[in-house]
C-alpha cells in the first residue's frame, strides 16, 4: 500500500523565545502533538516514564545550550503550557528513544543519510532557522520539534546519527537535542568532537560528521565512553566501542555490507545519493512495521552549501541553496512530498 505523505517547510529568523513562540501557534492546528499524547499514554503515564527534574535540566542547559531554554519558553507561551510540560515535551532530556535503523554515507563534499523508523513517529517539518540573538543559522528535518533527525548549519558543519542501544541508558540528552545542540553551537568537526565528549548521553548513538574540510568521523559515543574513528559509512553497530552493541546486528550488517558493495561505484554526490535511495541497492528499507522504514533521505553538501531531501523512495530529492537562504532569500516551496510503501501516514497528517 502506498501512501502519500509531507513535510512543511518551516522558515524563520530571529530570536530563540520568538522562534518558539511562531512554531507553537503553528502546533495549535497541527495534529502533531495529540497524535503525540496518544502514543506516549496518559499523563500520569508519561511523567512516569519520562522524568524531568527542571532545576537539573535548566543547570544542564544553561551549560550546553540556554538559548534553547528560551525556545522552549516561547512554545510553552504560545501553547499556554506549563514550563514543566515544556521540557517533557520539547527538552531533549530523560525522553525514551524507541529503536530505529538508518545508514549514513559520506564522501569529502557530501553526506547522505537514510532516517529509519516508523511513520508514525516522524513530525514532517523540515526546517530553516537563523537566530539573531547567539548560534549558528541551521538546517534540519525536526524531531520533537527542538531537535534535528540530521542537518547542516551555516559554517557547513553536518551531521546525521544512527542509533545502537538504549540499553543501560543514563541521565542525559537524546540523540535529537544532542544534533541540534551540535549544530547550533559547533563550527567544525574538532569542535563538535569536543561537545560531544563533554555532554552528557541518554543513550547510544553514532553521530557521522562531515564539514568543509571534506574529512568525515564518526563519533562513537555512549553514557560511559566516547570514541572517535575515521569512517565513510555507518549503520546502527558500533566499530570500536562494540561491547556496547546490540545482541540482534543482522539488519545493521545486512546494510552495512550493501554499501560496502556499491561504493566503488559511487563518483559523485548524486551516484551516492541513488545508492542510498533506490529500493533495489539493499539500504533503503521499507520496514515500516518494524520501525526501520526510511523515512527520508538527506543529502548534505557543505563546499556548496546546498541541502536536499526525499521522502520516500525511488525519488528525486528537493534541492535547496542554503546559502541564498542565509543571505536572505526566502524558498516559496512550503511543503516536501512523497510517497511510503506502508499503510501508516506521518503525525502531522
Amino acid at each position: 500500500m502506498t501512501t502519500r505523505v509531507y513535510s512543511d517547510l518551516i522558515q524563520f529568523r530571529g530570536t530563540h523565545y520568538d522562534f518558539g513562540f511562531f512554531q507553537g501557534q503553528k502546533l495549535q492546528n497541527s495534529p502533531i502533538l495529540a497524535h503525540r499524547k496518544k502514543q506516549w499514554g496518559s499523563k500520569s503515564m508519561r511523567e512516569r516514564h519520562f522524568i524531568v527534574n527542571e532545576g537539573k535540566y535548566r543547570s544542564v542547559m544553561e551549560t550546553f545550550a540556554p538559548r534553547i531554554i528560551e525556545e522552549i519558553e516561547g512554545l510553552a507561551d504560545a501553547l499556554e503550557m506549563n514550563y514543566e510540560d515544556a521540557i517533557r515535551e520539547f527538552g531533549g532530556y530523560y525522553l525514551e528513544y524507541g529503536k530505529s535503523g538508518c545508514s549514513i554515507f559520506t564522501g569529502k563534499n557530501y553526506m547522505i543519510r537514510n532516517y529509519d523508523n516508523s511513520p508514525d513517529s516522524y513530525e514532517g517539518r523540515y526546517v530553516f532557522y537563523q537566530p539573531v540573538d547567539g548560534g549558528y543559522a541551521t538546517t534540519g528535518p525536526s524531531m520533537q520539534i527542538t531537535g534535528r533527525t540530521d542537518g547542516m548549519n551555516e559554517k557547513g558543519l553536518s551531521l546525521g546519527y544512527n542509533f545502537i542501544n538504549r540499553k543501560k541508558s543514563d541521565d542525559g540528552f537524546v540523540c535529537n537535542m544532542i544534533g541540534r545542540i551540535v549544530l547550533e553551537n559547533c563550527s567544525n568537526i574538532e569542535e563538535a568532537i569536543q561537545l560531544l565528549k563533554e555532554i552528557p548521553h541518554r543513550h547510544s548513538f553514532t553521530y557521522a560528521l562531515l564539514d568543509q574540510s571534506g574529512q568525515p568521523v564518526a563519533v562513537e559515543a555512549s553514557p560511559r565512553v566516547v570514541e572517535v574513528r575515521e569512517a565513510n559509512y555507518c549503520t546502527n553497530h558500533f566499530e570500536v566501542l562494540t561491547e556496547e552493541n546490540r545482541y540482534r546486528m543482522d539488519d545493521s550488517i545486512r546494510r552495512y555490507k550493501a554499501i560496502e558493495a556499491n561504493k566503488d561505484s559511487v563518483s559523485s554526490p548524486y551516484d551516492a545519493y541513488r545508492m542510498m535511495n533506490e529500493i533495489e541497492s539493499g539500504v533503503f528499507s521499507t520496514k515500516y512495521g518494524a520501525w526501520a522504514g526510511t523515512l527520508h533521505t538527506a543529502m548534505y553538501l557543505p563546499k556548496e552549501m546546498k541541502v536536499g531531501i526525499s521522502l520516500g523512495g525511488n525519488r528525486l530529492p528537493l534541492m535547496m541553496d542554503f546559502e541564498k537562504w542565509l543571505k536572505g532569500e526566502r524558498f516559496n516551496a512550503v511543503r516536501i512530498k512523497g510517497e511510503l510503501e506502508s499503510k501508516e501516514s506521518f503525525i502531522n497528517v
